[in-house]
């Protein structure tokens, strides 16, 4: 009172607290009768400012709280009660170690994020990639758990490649600082529980599987057999469709017909007629594939030409004997040597390299106007029970392909992805060691942007409609955790509203079928709506700009840590909210290196 004056003495006299609510904290009783903590989401007394005193929690009062989880919002898992330490609690960027704070462990559930959709955000070089390797070891060690131990199938779309290979970015001991090696922590540990997939082996990593397909396809068992041919030709179908992802921009009109072309079986392969055009369609395009340089599979050495009957080829009679009287005198020669190719009789001294010249001459004896095709194929028309042409639209467009020099230099784009002696689909290859519990790591640094988004696609449509099917049939999906890096290469942009997409679909039907996601970037903005309302495990680190904060403000109570997000830029702090937990607790995340000493 000696040194203030009065004005200053009653301003300073007035003291009150800035706060949010987010919940009570109260004593019930369990089923047993026995005292336990729980949470009430809401306040249902306060007193007046005589009566009021506010603690600031530490050591294990502050360990109870953040580590507090909610039964009612616990999903039932044989690993409900399984928890597993991820770093330690931070009020602030200015973490002082006389607080008491420093030392206090944050724990989270595993079961929180299975069949769940799970967010990284934030700004580049601030802890995401750590932090989905501490959550990934986290997962893959529920292997090893006394109690109820489970083996979770794990898929980590690796963007950058920095899960897959050892590199320096966590540190010096680059061994230990690669998630591929985690299974080196554990004495019992197999190499098997981690695979990893890429479009070349590194001198590191030998035993790296290939992201590669025989896009020929295998040869069909049983052409009459729908089942068989499908399972026969799928990996042709997929390569075909890579074409159509790889050929989207060329603006030329015959590889706009050629990406149109469906080479998936029809409904009825019984029809004799339905089969021939179809197995005729498939020739076409292996040899197409043949001329663009793709080595043959050794399963098919030659072209087979025969049709439905050992004395039947794919090329009726008629056909050829058009073709070697052709009116056009100039070409006729061609026409007929070709002919002769596509006989037959002369099946067995045909090769791929023949049968493509011969479908070129083909082609070209179908667009001629002064070929004569015209003149045949009216008058196969008028003999056929079907009134159809010869050429069904399919088939116009493969030939088409032969026509122009580009045609098969476009489809040469596929030769990197090409494996001839693969037998089959990668995908399918994943999924399968996906239900098997292995942590599986598909490298996609250094492949094209089109092309990993279409792999990634197909991969996670095998997974989709693997646990799809598991739960139609009455089964139990195997619980699958999916990791997406740098998210906006691969998830749906914001905008988009394809709620048929994979992604989309994961995002709201995933749940029942055993399938998280959890999906890493540096915008919430850049994700999709209905991917970001059914996500329920929240990580943010530092964003740069009120817009995104925006975004998140529209989640949970993120809005009262919009500040500190803007402002705190330590490596590792994050904010996280968890399904189990019913409030935001600031975690500064451990550092990820893994303890080799007991594998050595």
């Amino acid at each position: 009172m000696d040194f203030m004056d009065g004005y200053t003495r009653y301003q300073l006299s007035f003291a009150g607290l800035q706060c949010e609510v987010v919940g009570t904290f109260y004593l019930g009783r369990d089923p047993q009768d026995n005292l336990e903590l729980r949470f009430g989401t809401d306040i249902n007394n306060f007193y007046p400012n005589s009566g009021l005193k506010v603690y600031k929690p530490i050591g294990e009062a502050l360990r109870v709280i953040v580590n507090f989880r909610d039964p009612s919002l616990t999903p039932d898992h044989p690993l409900k009660d399984y928890a597993v330490p991820i770093g330690e609690v931070r009020y602030a960027s200015t973490n002082r170690l006389m607080q008491g704070v420093d030392d206090v462990d944050v724990w989270i559930a595993p079961v929180d994020m299975l069949a769940q959709r799970s967010a990284l955000f934030g700004m580049s070089r601030t802890g995401k990639s750590n932090t989905t390797k501490i959550i990934a070891k986290a997962i893959y060690n529920l292997r090893l758990a006394k109690q109820n131990p489970i083996e979770v199938g794990q898929l980590i779309f690796d963007y950058n490649g920095e899960y897959a290979n050892e590199n320096t970015q966590g540190g010096a001991d680059i061994e230990a600082n690669a998630l591929k090696n985690v299974w080196r922590e554990s004495t019992t540990g197999s190499k098997d529980n981690v695979v990893t997939y890429g479009l070349s082996k590194p001198a590191t990593d030998p035993d790296r599987r290939l992201l590669q397909i025989n896009a020929y396809g295998n040869p069909p068992r049983d052409w009459s057999d729908q089942t068989l041919a499908e399972e026969d030709l799928d990996m042709l179908n997929v390569g075909k469709n890579i074409l159509q992802d790889l050929m989207a921009d060329d603006p030329a009109k015959y590889i706009k017909n050629f990406c149109e072309v469906d080479l998936s079986p029809p409904d009825n392969l019984k029809d004799g007629g339905k089969q021939l055009r179809y197995r005729r369609n498939i020739l076409i395009y292996r040899a197409l594939l043949a001329r663009a340089g793709l080595t043959p599979p050794p399963s098919l050495p030659k072209p087979e030409i025969k049709g439905l009957r050992a004395d039947q080829g794919l090329f009726g009679s008629e056909l050829l004997d058009a073709m070697r009287n052709s009116p056009d005198e100039n070409e006729r020669a061609k026409y007929a040597i070709a002919a002769d190719t596509l006989d037959i009789a002369n099946a067995s001294k045909i090769t791929w390299d023949k049968l493509s010249n011969a479908l070129e001459s083909l082609a070209n004896f179908i667009s001629s106007k002064d070929s004569g095709y015209s003149a045949f194929n009216t008058s196969y028309i008028q003999g056929s029970k079907s009134g159809e042409p010869w050429a069904d639209p399919n088939a116009e467009r493969l030939l088409e392909m032969f026509r122009y020099p580009n045609g098969a230099k476009s489809v040469a784009r596929l030769e990197p992805y090409h494996e001839p002696s693969n037998t089959r689909d990668f995908a399918q290859q994943i999924y399968d060691d996906l239900v098997h519990g292995k942590l599986v790591i598909v490298d996609q640094a250094g492949g094209e942007p089109s092309l990993n988004e279409a792999a990634a696609r197909r991969i996670m449509w095998s997974v989709f409609k693997g646990n799809q099917r598991t739960f139609i049939e009455g089964g139990t999906p195997k619980d699958i955790l999916v990791y997406v890096e740098e998210a906006h290469n691969l998830l749906p942009p914001s905008k988009a509203d394809d709620l048929k997409d994979v992604w989309v679909r994961t995002a709201k039907e995933g749940s029942k079928y055993r399938i998280g996601l959890i999906y890493a970037t540096q915008e919430v903005s850049s994700i999709q709506k209905n991917i970001l309302k059914n996500t329920a495990n929240w990580f943010i680190s530092h964003l740069n700009n009120s817009d995104e904060t925006k975004e998140l403000r529209k989640f949970y109570d993120f809005a009262n840590f919009e500040d500190s997000i803007l402002r705190a830029q330590n490596r590792g702090f994050l904010r996280v909210k968890m399904l189990s937990n019913p409030y935001i607790n600031p975690v500064q995340i451990q550092r990820f290196v893994l303890d080799l000493q007991k594998q050595a």
